[in-house]
């Protein structure tokens, strides 16, 4: 991935497609920021998960990892904050690794 393809993920909600309407963050909606690895700058949106389901992370998948159409793994760290309900972005994840 180069430099104009990091640009264009940056501030984007995971799932959306690059020619959404409003492929960014909505309001009253809970994010994740995925920091590191392939998926770095994207929000996961979060508004439904259960705390247990947040403290588990996420395996996303992603053709932009090792392998193409496998995940990308992004866990919250136990020393970092946990998330408040509210809108924005209340927490991160970091990147993991990959699995096919």
């Amino acid at each position: 991935m180069n430099a104009d393809d990091e640009q264009l993920l940056r501030g984007r909600v995971y799932g959306c497609d690059l020619d959404d309407a409003h492929p960014g963050p909505l309001p009253l909606q809970t994010y994740a920021a995925l920091v590191g690895g392939p998926l770095d700058g994207l929000l996961l949106d979060i508004t439904v998960w259960w705390p247990e389901e947040v403290d588990d992370g996420a395996a996303l998948m992603t053709e932009l990892g090792r392998w193409p159409g496998g995940r990308a793994l992004y866990d919250p760290r136990p020393d970092d904050p946990r998330p408040s309900r509210g809108p924005g972005v209340v927490c991160r994840f970091y990147y993991s690794g990959d699995t096919p």
